[in-house]
């Protein structure tokens, strides 16, 4: 098991990417600490994860508050005493070009999708110092790379994920902390349905999405959390800085 007797936080963990990660990563041997801002749902997982016999707990966060965030941690790593890995998958789509989108709505996107990483890195990074070493993982995005027509927030945010993350890699380096990010193409998972659904023809936002992937299909989220795995786990530890590109091809396909 590549995780073996590790403690990994993971956020978003109540459905899809985040989801898949923390199953995966308790049957590589670690303790997943469940993160949503939906306590059911991290409940949910947590229990599912527990009732297979490894080690799990759920815990109920919203991960853009910053007193939350700051208290709750500063628990969570008292009663772990030592912390190996932070994955910040929790994001949202906010659709609409700029034109079209409120302050609030970029707002919205923004906090969810890039303080929050800030936030939950920030709090643990002193706890990673001084056990000489930890793990950083981001989701970024391939809207991290190329332009979504009527998705200007989430394609900035996901762009500003992939420059934290190479950022943070360069500080952390010297402490051993090691920063990455993964960039998937479309994922079946709520987070994408939503934006389907925001589409004029739901249904040919799918097919074109589809089409994209020369593979033939769209991700699932159990391929998103492989590459985490593999991340997080000794068979990486000289990589730092990275973006782990898991898209079907689709980056390869465009012009």
């Amino acid at each position: 098991m590549r995780l073996k007797d590790k403690v990994a936080i993971v956020t978003g963990s109540g459905a899809g990417i985040g989801r898949a990660t923390a199953k995966f990563f308790a049957n590589e041997g670690a303790k997943v600490i469940c993160v949503d801002i939906d306590g059911d749902k991290a409940k949910e997982i947590a229990d599912e994860i527990s009732k297979e016999g490894k080690k799990s707990k759920p815990l109920e966060l919203d991960v853009t508050d910053e007193k939350k965030v700051n208290e709750i941690l500063s628990n969570l790593i008292n009663d772990e005493v030592k912390i190996d890995i932070l994955v910040n998958n929790a994001g949202i789509t906010v659709t609409g070009s700029v034109e079209d989108l409120t302050i609030k709505e970029w707002d919205r996107q923004m906090d969810t999708n890039l303080r929050s990483i800030y936030l939950m890195s920030n709090n643990i990074w002193k706890h990673f110092k001084n056990n000489k070493g930890g793990i950083i993982l981001n989701t970024a995005s391939i809207a991290s790379k190329i332009g979504i027509a009527n998705d200007a927030a989430y394609c900035a945010s996901k762009a500003a994920v992939e420059m934290l993350t190479r950022c943070m890699a360069k500080d952390g380096a010297s402490d051993k902390i090691r920063v990455n990010c993964v960039c998937p193409g479309f994922v079946e998972t709520p987070n994408i349905q939503g934006y389907f659904d925001a589409q004029p023809d739901p249904q040919a936002a799918r097919d074109f999405a589809i089409s994209l992937h020369p593979i033939g299909r769209m991700g699932k989220p159990e391929d998103i959390a492989k590459g985490f795995v593999f991340l997080a786990s000794e068979d990486a530890e000289w990589i730092t800085g990275s973006s782990l590109v898991i898209d079907g091809g689709l980056l390869t396909a465009l012009p």
